[in-house]
């Protein structure tokens, strides 16, 4: 499978900007030596003035990837028991970062399908944390450079983007879902015919 990176500069815009342009593209994961992955179909951006972003109170061990360069993997354990991935955006030292809710199961079925055993095919990945169970994402794999074709998680270039929007369009917003605080804003995007969205609240 021929792997192209989308490039760094794709995400020094603001995560507002990034996380609708992310739709369509692949998120990828090197599952051994196949890859595994597909479609993002949903996203949500959470931005340096923004109360819900972990970077709104300032650089801890935790969120410090978020400070760091555009294009690299801020992976989160919430709940005590999931993991979710987020793309870093904006310069360093500017934290935002576009959380990647949900995509189509399309790539290394198989293998999804072992790491998510007994799940319907509609509930493989449409979620932040059953996506990073699918496709064995963990806190390892914070601080990853997206941007690397050697990298063990990427998100790609989708040669067949304009025709996937079309297929699983139009792209839809609202606000952010499992936030109490700036829960107002429009900061997620989503692809509005896919069926595995977390959900179809609209604004």
């Amino acid at each position: 499978m021929l792997v192209e990176p989308l490039p760094k500069d794709f995400y020094l815009p603001s995560a507002a900007d990034v996380a609708p342009r992310l739709l369509g593209h692949l998120l990828l994961r090197r599952c051994g030596k196949i890859w595994c992955g597909g479609p993002i179909v949903e996203t949500e951006a959470y931005l340096v003035e923004d109360p819900a972003c972990h970077s709104f109170r300032g650089e801890t061990a935790r969120n410090r990837v978020m400070f760091g360069h555009p294009g690299h993997a801020y992976v989160y354990f919430i709940y005590g028991c999931h993991f979710c991935v987020n793309a870093v955006c904006q310069p360093s030292g500017v934290a935002e970062a576009v959380l990647i809710r949900a995509i189509e199961p399309a790539i290394g079925q198989d293998r999804i399908l072992q790491n998510r055993p007994g799940s319907r095919r509609s509930n493989l990945t449409n979620g932040p944390g059953k996506l990073c169970q699918a496709l064995e994402i963990g806190r390892n794999h914070n601080g990853l450079d997206l941007t690397c074709n050697d990298s063990e998680i990427v998100i790609a270039s989708n040669p067949d983007l304009e025709a996937i929007v079309k297929q699983l369009g139009p792209v839809a917003s609202s606000p952010r879902i499992g936030v109490t605080m700036a829960a107002h804003l429009p900061l997620r995007f989503y692809l509005k015919s896919s069926q595995f969205v977390s959900k179809c609240r609209e604004s």
